[in-house]
């Protein structure tokens, strides 16, 4: 069994990486497992693109909203969010890989978005208040996490009530081989650490989420053999009370 501090070593340096040589989510498994790249751009963005699908287009910010994008990366969808929640809202961008964070602040200051910001932490355990979030968007990171529970809880606990979380993440529709649960690349690829779809609704649901649905399903395995992986779009809603 690898140990959860073991994984996070391993991520980190397969992410700080991804800023100089620009690969994708789930590298050479990204055919296989990661959606389109969403349509929308950043002025003056510098960094890779690192999503299996686009949280942010079913998120429907609003205008003086608190966006926060768990695992936000070189910052591009913390940076459109800021953009949707305008000069009364905000994004807060969490990335755990000091060299992302350093990205997605240049990026920040290219792009004149004085109403995001970034914050180095990881998703077990957020660096922000309860209830300070209308909105959490993450983009194919969940799956990277050791203790998807604790993200949800998290996720759960940073939300106001009647606020939204929206992910899109790297999930299975049955068991993975054990050889890629142990590997290393596999877990920094986006494969090792996914769980099946009814575990990963369950998990959500188990933090105190309502109205858990899939949204976008997608690159489901075209052949009885191959790995059963697929990336998802889940939308869900703390309760008012």
């Amino acid at each position: 069994m690898i140990r959860p501090d073991e994984i996070k070593i391993q991520v980190r340096r397969h992410y700080a990486a991804r800023i100089t040589d620009g690969s994708g989510c789930c590298g050479p498994a990204r055919d296989a497992c990661c959606g389109p790249a969403p349509a929308e751009t950043v002025e003056g963005f510098d960094g890779p693109s690192l999503g299996c699908g686009m949280p942010l287009q079913h998120a429907a910010v609003q205008a003086g909203e608190t966006v926060v994008d768990l695992g936000s990366g070189a910052g591009r969808e913390t940076l459109l969010a800021a953009g949707a929640a305008g000069a009364a809202g905000r994004a807060v961008g969490i990335d755990m890989t000091p060299e992302m964070i350093d990205k997605a602040r240049d990026n920040a200051r290219h792009a004149g978005a004085a109403n995001a910001e970034f914050r180095l932490g990881e998703i077990e355990q957020i660096p922000l208040g309860a209830g300070e979030a209308d909105v959490v968007i993450s983009n194919c990171v969940i799956n990277l996490v050791p203790d998807k529970r604790a993200a949800f809880r998290e996720t759960f606990r940073i939300l106001r009530p009647g606020g939204r979380m929206v992910v899109s993440d790297i999930v299975t529709s049955g068991p993975l081989p054990q050889v890629l649960r142990t590997s290393m690349e596999a877990w920094a690829g986006c494969v090792a650490g996914a769980l099946d779809i009814e575990e990963y609704l369950d998990a959500i649901r188990g933090a105190g989420f309502a109205g858990v649905e899939v949204l976008e399903p997608s690159g489901r395995p075209a052949a009885p053999s191959a790995v059963p992986v697929f990336s998802a779009t889940i939308r869900a809603y703390k309760p008012l009370v």
